[in-house]
């Protein structure tokens, strides 16, 4: 095995620009049901065939067996070194991406398509390498499980008892050119496991007890059969223009812990009946989960419907099933998918669950209820969030308009007024702290502090809490729940008012942008309107890059940064945004290509969507993360921004030839 030199950044990008781009590789996988059926074996037989036809093959990396039958093919081919990796005091070895893409052959062998790249690596998982490999247009041989495919993981767990945690996307394996099933019959894997060929010892009798008993291996081969027929039969019909346009399949996300399930469930619905893909996300009055558990599942659950081909939308609403029924209605939704509803009863008993109010409200869609062994859920309380919004303004306003209200009443009490005045006067009391405040507890508070100071003040006896007449207890009850009640309504109109207020400005933002857009000249100048209309609707900081004379990138916005935005500006930062000029890919933070960096960093594509012209990097590392409708806005502001710019750059040759 000869020793390579690991290439620098700037050698590679070199090197990559220097050679013929002969397109998009071709992609193999040798698709299982299990474990020691034979997939490496066949992928190595394959790559000898292919050297013997004059292919350049090497391997990349192949996962390192016990196997003597496996390892002997491995003896007449080419095997880059791996790269080698320190995670919590031991080495790994890992597939060395930069490497292959220097040695660049023909045809390269990756092996197990859903691993977890170590910490530190370019891609968090292995299938986003086989991807930039496949963009430079090498073509990639690959294993994978059926228990890996990432819709299918509910049902293979459901069999097995099996939860497996490295997970490939569809997407990934259905843009597979080739697929080779390798299968043979579950009882000769017993038997190779029994004999040693697969396992050894004590984790073959464990194997066979657990995982690979006959029923299983039936289960699985006879799921991957059918997930490979599915596969070409929906590459049959993509072929020949097919599509399913009366169906529409939509489901909802939350942060419940079975909603992974509801979404696999709804991506295998879609994919049946061939038809659109939508996740909605209902964002009520009590704000969205930015952080914690919740915010971490929700997060997760968001990405899991984009791996899974889904469009995400973003509805505003304390209703959820009204907001499910009318985005149904306008988007001609025809099917949804929803988790059965096990939250625990309110303190007045059981109300009715979302099925139901949705089934009255949309009587005309398709339900599908999704069953989950999952114990009863209800969202953690975000007190330090949204419940309990401390602040000195507020306390010093409620407290004002409390005093104010006592003063009030006890001039009318004086005056020989009912005291049924005292109480109106409370009652607007607590609405006006409502408006006045953020959140609802000033409210709350206010509502038990006007019920005491009734009773203290205007009840006889006076000046204690002791009352002689028994119409009182029931007046101050009635008083207390019309308090609450008058709280929490007009907490809720001022978050709607305010959710409104925040669409309407969104709205504002993107039209307005159209128009700057339609009247700006030059690149630079349609770059720095874009640049600014999205600090304006993120309100974080934004940049654009654009290509030099040089061939480089830079900042395109000549103004001199603040001290607080030049972190964003360093060698690193500008590395992960000329790996996205050159993969047409994002990558950065939040994803899983080059997470570590500090900002996330997308491509900005012309008309036809192929080349970069640009690539705007959002500020993402330790600010709140960006929302699904704030993804949606991003990706339509650059599309339209890509737009402006061809046209942008048609005007400067213009200038150009006529100077």
């Amino acid at each position: 095995m000869k020793e390579m030199r690991r290439p620098t950044p700037e050698e590679l990008l070199s090197q990559l620009k220097s050679q013929p781009d002969k397109g998009e590789g071709t992609l193999k996988i040798f698709f299982g049901y299990a474990a020691g059926v034979g997939k490496t074996y066949a992928m190595l037989e394959a790559a000898h065939r292919a050297k013997k036809q004059g292919v350049d093959v090497v391997v990349g990396y192949v996962e390192p067996h016990t196997r003597p039958e496996t390892m002997k093919l491995l003896a007449d081919l080419e095997v880059l070194p791996t790269r080698s990796v320190e995670y919590k005091g031991m080495k790994l070895s890992e597939f060395d991406l930069d490497g292959a893409l220097a040695r660049r052959p023909q045809l390269i062998l990756v092996d197990e398509l859903a691993h977890t790249n170590a910490a530190g690596s370019r891609h968090v998982k292995r299938y986003q390498d086989i991807k930039e490999l496949l963009r430079y247009g090498i073509d990639v041989y690959t294993t994978v499980n059926v228990q890996h495919i990432e819709s299918l993981n509910d049902i293979v767990a459901s069999i097995t008892g099996v939860t497996v945690a490295e997970r490939v996307p569809d997407d990934v394996f259905d843009r597979a050119e080739l697929i080779e099933v390798i299968d043979i019959e579950p009882d000769d894997l017993i038997e190779r496991i029994e004999s040693g060929k697969v396992y050894k010892n004590e984790r073959a009798k464990k194997a066979l007890g657990s995982f690979f008993t006959k029923k299983n291996l039936g289960a699985l081969r006879e799921i991957a059969l059918r997930r490979t027929a599915d596969k070409q039969n929906r590459a049959a019909l993509a072929e020949g223009g097919a599509v399913n346009a009366g169906e529409h399949v939509i489901t909802c996300i939350s942060a419940a812990p079975s909603n992974a399930k509801v979404i696999r469930t709804a991506a295998r619905l879609a994919e049946a009946f061939h038809s659109r893909f939508t996740a909605l996300y209902v964002e009520t009055g009590g704000g969205r989960h930015g952080g914690g558990d919740n915010g971490r599942c929700l997060q997760m659950n968001i990405k899991l419907a984009e791996d899974l081909g889904a469009q995400i939308v973003t509805a505003y609403g304390d209703d959820i099933s009204e907001q499910i029924a009318q985005y149904a209605k306008q988007s001609g939704a025809t099917k949804v998918v929803l988790g059965r509803t096990n939250h625990k009863n309110g303190l007045f008993g059981r109300k009715k669950s979302l099925i139901d109010r949705l089934t009255e409200t949309a009587p005309e869609l398709d339900v599908y209820i999704i069953p989950d062994r999952q114990p009863p859920y209800r969202a953690k309380k975000r007190y330090g969030a949204v419940g309990v919004n401390l602040s000195w303004r507020d306390t010093a306003r409620a407290a004002l308009i409390f005093a104010a209200a006592t003063l009030l009443s006890l001039a009318f009490f004086r005056a020989g007024f009912q005291n049924i005045n005292t109480i109106s006067f409370y009652m607007l009391a607590v609405l006006f702290t409502s408006i006045w405040t953020h959140g609802h507890i000033y409210g709350v508070a206010l509502s038990f502090a006007s019920v005491a100071a009734f009773n203290f003040l205007f009840i006889e006896p006076l000046y204690s809490f002791t009352m002689y007449d028994p119409a009182y207890p029931a007046i101050l009850a009635v008083m207390l729940c019309a308090s609450l009640l008058t709280s929490s309504l007009t907490s809720r109109i001022k978050r709607q008012a305010e959710l409104a207020s925040g669409n309407a400005y969104m709205t504002e933002v993107l039209l307005e942008t159209s128009q700057l857009l339609n009247k700006s000249e030059g690149f630079a100048a349609t770059a720095e309107v874009t640049e600014r209309q999205l600090r304006k609707l993120l309100d974080r900081p934004v940049f654009i890059y654009g290509e030099t004379p040089q061939g480089t990138l830079a900042l395109i916005s000549p103004a001199e940064l603040p001290d607080t935005e030049k972190i964003y500006q360093s060698e690193e930062e500008m590395g992960v945004a000329e790996w996205v000029r050159t993969n047409n890919h994002r990558a950065g933070a939040t994803t899983d290509t080059l997470p570590g960096a500090k900002c996330l960093y997308m491509a900005v594509r012309g008309d036809g969507g192929g080349s970069v012209l640009a690539v705007a990097a959002v500020a993402a590392r330790s600010l709140p993360p960006l929302s699904a409708l704030e993804k949606n806005l991003i990706r339509a502001m650059l599309d339209e921004c890509g737009v402006a710019l061809e046209k942008a750059m048609l005007y400067d040759r213009w200038v150009s030839k006529k100077a």
